[in-house]
């Protein structure tokens, strides 16, 4: 239709863009290399400078360097006109690090400035010198901030105490005091915007000086409200920090609520430990996890991990928290007033602050008014999805410690049809454990739709659910289990192979949900395990079969039924031995002693048979593990009561007796089994680490209760760390772990250094040649990776070896303890498939040192010009990794020239491609080109090769720059005085030099390099599965780790020039198990002297490809992703 108007879709497309773009700066983006913006900068009207500077900052933008016009942009920082002088500022602020010298010669004008009538000059005259960030002009920028910190606007005391953290970061320890002080006055101001800019500063420089928030506590609890939003956030985390500190927790609170349980129970004799409450004034009851609240304040005040590693060690009892130092809500002023002021922001329109205001009030206030927290917490339920899964996290710690909260509300918890995976799991979690009897019907109705979900991972959650509710009420437990039970038969039946892996685990999921429940009363629960075992041979999956015959044999003389069935299944299982999975196999020669141990009447004899079948078959199965507990459990059978008789054991050492000793107490009976221990990881409510459920950088938990002193935090008083934690030196169960890394952290871990790794000229007919020395036939000289340390020992763990008795035989003692092999034939079979439990597992590390690794590195070879195009000249070349001794901006390379024609080539070399050399003056020597040239040439004239014979090859070494890491560089190639234009390709591997440094240096390096200078790609690496392949598995398991870091670490080395700091290779109990091996190299950057830290960690079985995950940290963004990509793509990419 609109053809005969003239008009198309294109060209209509592009009259709309114009359209658009009309009255908008967009026009600054389309001609990058535009020639005008050097006279307009020189222009005399504003409207042009500003035409300018946009155009600058607008190449900034798109990632051009535009330094070389900063002499002509300083020029104008004396503009009166105001948007002028902004972008001046802005093009300063971006440029004043490279060119720290021209950038002081503008202090003077910001002083000036400073002083201006108006306060947006003022403020953008600060922020401009406090971005200098140039230690030179530190005292200056102080004394700025102190001027403007007292300035009349509230704009500009706002920009001086946003200017405090960039000082801080200077490191300008002498200037410390005047800092602080700062602080104390801009914590003064009448302004709310003010006193939240410098909360932020004071959180960030001095968060333990608590004396100048005592001086101004009342006033910034009443400024609360009128503070910015994200200023609240901060400000309220300060205020609780210093009521703790000053006045301690408080008794009603959740805090002390094992303390004050604990105190009850002990005046009265006989009174067990009960987990309610009850309220004296209206009986309402609390139902609160008294173990869990327990560990909840234990973790805030120390920090999880710590608390953790103190639980395995003491006594949990030893750890209750101090009761006298508390105070009471009621009658704490202090107290009141911060949980007044914070009890309208528990409806603010920002998430964040309405989870700190309910931190406060899970922290401090009584647990009678707590309950205000639960409805703004629901409200926010019904923001974003990323809020949302933030809030669920906070609630899951609130409903396992205090159920009762949200006990009425448990319909908000129910799963929607449009949420995630991660907020269903949250959501089922939640559920389970504010379940009550009044709700739990409505619950299991919901999960009867949940467990049918063609999500088949998150109906197993949901199977994992119902088991969590039959054993938080144990009135529906039958319920549960009969419901269970029928989910296992009929999931059993259905084998279709399409589903068959999705199903195992909803399969293994209920069997473990089965087993949880039967634990709880086993007498009573007979008959599930006896339809259990008759479907046995239904169930295929093999962690699912395993936990069936673990119950068999831990209540085989429970009941009448399960003994009369254990001869007929026995029998079934020794038939299908071979062709079990090991799992099923470990957990059927657990279950075959402990079946025979507890055996009566006619049964023993045939059952006696029976196991020594099974065991005969395990002692030569394929599968080392199972080899090994039989051996192992029929050593230990021949000692046990009733069956000295049945094998004579020709060993009648001392070790005998402590052999019949444990067998006595392992067999005897029914192991008792213990209550699993807590894992559970808590941080602050709102922080990022209770998300990430590991301390984020800069997470610190909650001061010592009454550890200020007077009106001053004095750390030295009470012992306490920089954390405001209690430290003390004389706890026996401390473990110093921070001496024994040192110790490791010093280790020598690399000889390597790329700059005298590869060197080397050929001149026959071959491309290249490597120095590489004689080894002598020395085998330790040549290996490639020794072992130099291996992890830290516990103190514990050494004490016990040294009690041991020395002997020449190995005892049982010293092979495991008894509580190891308690454990280990009473263990959970289906454990092993659960994250949680994996991660109680602690690898051990061990450092590896590489020796002579540069005698093996071989840079890559590329062809500047085939002989075919050079009429015989055939020339190849390579990057290098020596320095340039005449500027850090250029590259060296080995270019390679081969005659390959039938005559005599001369006068051969490489020159710029804009200059046109006579043959008279083509050879300059590089100390003549030195001192004639001030600027870095793109290429140091190299010797001329006068004459080349066919077949010969002749090598130079020579030295360019490239205008880009990724721009080739374009040069004329001389040849019998003919000119052939060439091209050399970047290797942006070879754009920065090896930088030396310890473990120590590039973790605190690394460090300092977060969030925007983090980057972290994944690729597969797969160089190891050819000499896998081709070895047979003739080769020990050992050296399959020594050859993968062998490969990983030449591949590295061979296409990038970096320093190799450490490998950590992982004693994983798992041998093939590559999981968390990982190589650190550091490089910098030619010329700049801005390090790149690379850290690669592998994941994955050593026999199949590898996933390898490659972090870079580096200031220079651009240059750090685009290496970045080159070291995934050359990991990647398959060695020939």
């Amino acid at each position: 239709m609109l053809t005969q108007f003239g008009a198309t879709a294109e060209s209509l497309s592009k009259a709309s863009t114009m359209v658009f773009r009309i009255g908008t700066d967009a026009h600054l983006y389309d001609d990058p290399d535009d020639a005008n913006i050097a006279p307009l900068l020189d222009s005399k009207f504003d409207t042009e400078k500003c035409e300018a500077l946009k155009r600058l900052l607008a190449l900034i933008a798109q990632g051009f360097d535009v330094s070389t016009y900063f002499p002509q942009v300083v020029k104008n920082v004396a503009s009166q006109s105001l948007e002028v002088k902004k972008l001046v500022y802005l093009y300063l602020l971006h440029y004043a690090e490279k060119r720290p010298n021209e950038t002081l010669l503008s202090i003077n004008y910001f002083q000036k400035d400073l002083g201006d009538p108006n306060p947006l000059v003022r403020a953008w005259a600060l922020r401009t010198m406090a971005g200098i960030r140039l230690h030179v002009i530190a005292p200056l920028v102080l004394v700025a901030v102190g001027k403007c910190a007292r300035d009349p606007s509230v704009y500009v005391r706002k920009c001086a105490a946003t200017a405090l953290p960039k000082l801080h970061d200077l490191r300008l320890d002498e200037h410390m005091d005047a800092i602080e002080e700062l602080i104390g006055i801009l914590l003064k101001d009448n302004s709310p915007s003010v006193v939240g800019a410098a909360a932020a500063a004071f959180a960030s420089i001095c968060p333990n000086n608590f004396s100048m928030i005592g001086r101004n506590y009342r006033r910034l609890c009443e400024t609360v409200p009128d503070v910015e939003e994200w200023s609240q956030i901060v400000l309220i985390g300060i205020l609780l920090r210093y009521v703790i500190a000053k006045h301690g927790l408080v008794v009603e609170s959740l805090m002390l609520v094992s303390n004050a349980l604990m105190k009850h129970n002990s005046e009265k004799e006989g009174l067990e430990p009960h987990n309610e409450i009850n309220k004296p004034h209206n009986g309402t009851r609390f139902d609160l996890c008294t173990e869990i609240a327990d560990i909840v304040s234990r973790s805030y005040l120390q920090g999880p991990d710590k608390y953790l590693s103190q639980l395995g060690l003491v006594n949990r009892e030893s750890l209750g928290l101090d009761y006298s130092h508390a105070t009471s809500a009621k009658s704490n002023d202090d107290v009141k007033i911060l949980l007044q002021c914070t009890s309208p922001l528990l409806w603010s329109s920002n998430s964040a602050v309405v989870l700190a205001a309910a931190g406060i009030h899970w922290i401090m206030a009584p647990k009678e008014d707590i309950r205000k927290i639960v409805k703004p917490l629901l409200f926010l339920l019904r923001s974003s999805y990323s809020s949302k899964y933030v809030v669920l996290c906070n609630i899951q710690v609130f409903a396992k410690a205090m159920p009762y909260l949200f006990s009425p509300y448990f319909e908000d918890f129910f799963i929607n049809c449009s949420d995630s995976y991660q907020l269903k799991t949250l959501k089922l979690e939640i559920l389970s454990s504010i379940a009550t009897d009044s709700s739990i019907s409505s619950i299991l109705l919901e999960f009867q739709d949940y467990i049918r979900d063609p999500d088949r991972k998150f109906a197993a959650d949901t199977a994992a659910a119902i088991g969590l509710c039959a054993k938080r009420l144990p009135n529906v437990a039958n319920t549960c289990l009969e419901g269970l039970l029928f989910l296992a038969l009929s999931d059993s039946s259905n084998k279709d192979d399409a589903s068959l892996g999705e199903e195992e685990i909803v399969l293994v999921q209920i069997i473990k949900s089965i087993k949880a429940i039967i634990k709880q009363d086993p007498p009573n629960h007979e008959k599930v395990i006896v339809h259990l075992l008759r479907s046995l041979d239904s169930i295929y999956a093999p962690a699912a079969r395993a936990m069936v015959i673990w119950m068999m044999g831990e209540y085989c003389n429970i009941g009448g039924l399960i003994p009369k069935m254990i001869p007929t299944v026995f029998k079934y299982i020794a038939r299908h031995f071979t062709s079990e999975a090991v799992e099923s196999k470990l957990q059927i020669i657990n279950a075959c002693v402990k079946v025979l141990l507890r055996a009566k009447g006619e049964d023993v004899s045939e059952l006696r048979i029976t196991v020594g079948y099974v065991l005969a078959l395990a002692k030569c199965d394929m599968n080392y593990d199972v080899r090994d507990r039989a051996r192992v459990l029929k050593n230990f059978l021949s000692h046990c009561r009733g069956l000295h008789d049945s094998e004579y054991v020709e060993d009648q050492t001392d070790f005998k007796d402590l052999t019949r000793v444990l067998s006595e107490y392992i067999f005897g009976g029914q192991a008792e089994i213990s209550s699993e221990p807590f894992s559970y990881r808590f941080y602050l409510p709102g922080s990022l680490s209770q998300i990430v459920l590991h301390a984020a950088p800069g997470y610190e938990p909650l001061p010592e209760p009454c550890s200020l002193v007077g009106d001053g935090f004095d750390p030295s008083v009470r012992g306490t760390s920089s954390l405001g934690v209690r430290t003390t030196d004389s706890e026996p169960n401390d473990v110093d772990t921070d001496a024994t890394s040192g110790s490791m952290d010093e280790e020598n871990t690399s000889d390597y250094d790329s700059e005298d790794s590869v060197s080397g000229s050929s001149t026959d007919g071959g491309h290249y040649t490597d120095n590489v020395s004689d080894r002598n036939g020395d085998e330790e000289a040549g290996a490639l990776i020794h072992l130099s340390d291996s992890a830290p020992t516990s103190r514990n763990h050494l004490e016990a070896s040294e009690g041991l008795p020395s002997s020449g035989l190995m005892d049982f003692g010293e092979l495991m303890s008894k509580r190891a092999l308690e454990s280990w034939l009473n263990e959970n079979p289906g454990s092993s498939q659960t994250s949680s439990d994996a991660g109680h597992v602690q690898r051990s590390l061990a450092r590896l040192s590489i020796k002579d690794i540069g005698q093996l590195v071989k840079p890559k070879s590329y062809i500047l010009l085939d002989p075919a195009n050079g009429n015989g000249l055939g020339v190849d070349y390579r990057f290098l990794s020596k320095v340039s001794n005449i500027s850090p901006e250029l590259v060296v390379l080995d270019v390679a020239f081969r005659n390959s024609s039938t005559g005599t080539m001369s006068n051969i070399m490489l020159s710029e491609e804009d200059v046109n050399l006579d043959s008279s003056d083509k050879s300059v020597s590089p100390s003549e080109s030195s001192n004639v040239t001030r600027e870095v040439p793109s290429l140091v004239p190299m010797e001329e090769i006068s004459c080349l014979e066919p077949g010969q090859t002749e090598n130079r070494t020579i030295q360019v720059r490239f205008e880009h890491h990724l721009l080739p560089l374009k040069l004329a190639l001389w040849c019998n005085d003919k000119k052939q234009l060439v091209k050399f390709r970047p290797d942006i591997g070879y754009f920065i030099k090896p930088l030396p440094m310890d473990i120590e240096s590039f973790t605190k390096k690394e460090s300092q390099l977060p969030g925007m200078f983090e980057y972290v790609r994944r690729c597969t690496f797969t160089d190891h599965i050819g000499p896998l392949n081709d070895s047979n598995g003739e080769s020990p398991v050992k050296d399959i780790f020594l050859m993968i870091c062998e490969k990983l670490t030449l591949k590295m080395l061979t296409n990038a020039n970096l320093f190799l700091v450490s490998v950590d290779l992982p004693v994983a109990a798992t041998l093939n198990d590559t999981s968390g091996l990982c190589l650190r190299l550091s490089g910098e950057i030619l010329g700049r002297s801005i390090p790149c830290l690379v850290t690669l960690t592998l994941k994955g079985i050593c026999s199949e490809p590898l996933e390898v995950s490659v972090k870079m940290n580096c200031e220079e963004t651009v240059f750090g992703l685009n290496l970045l990509n080159r070291i995934v793509n050359f990991l990647a990419e398959p060695t020939p």
